[in-house]
């Protein structure tokens, strides 16, 4: 039976480039997250709680995308800080969720609900 040695030693060509996916990432993730709870806002499941009379209930919705924005990125830079990402991995998948959180925004989607 062979054994297997794992380096703990970075190799020559490893560039460690999980922060910068993770950060990314996290902004496709926080932006989904808005449009998420802009959709669940205006269907009467999730009602954010206003935080600042003037700003009204997007007080409320723009901190909770942002409080979730940051949890991913704080996860995700944990999880992907020493490791080699392939970017073409990332990125589409941080395009999608970007386009869905801004289309969620939009009024016109609402009235699908």
């Amino acid at each position: 039976m062979a054994t297997r040695t794992v380096s703990i030693e970075p190799r020559a060509d490893h560039i460690a480039n999980g922060s910068a996916m993770a950060a990314f990432l996290s902004g496709g993730i926080g932006a989904f997250a808005m449009g998420l709870v802009v959709i669940l806002n205006e269907a009467g499941i999730f009602a954010a709680p206003t935080l600042y009379g003037p700003a009204g209930g997007v007080s409320g919705r723009t901190t909770v995308a942002t409080v979730v924005w940051l949890v991913a990125w704080g996860l995700l830079h944990y999880r992907l800080k020493d490791r080699e990402i392939a970017p073409r991995r990332i990125y589409p998948v941080t395009l999608i969720l970007i386009g869905l959180g801004i289309l969620a925004t939009f009024p016109p989607v609402w009235g699908l609900l």
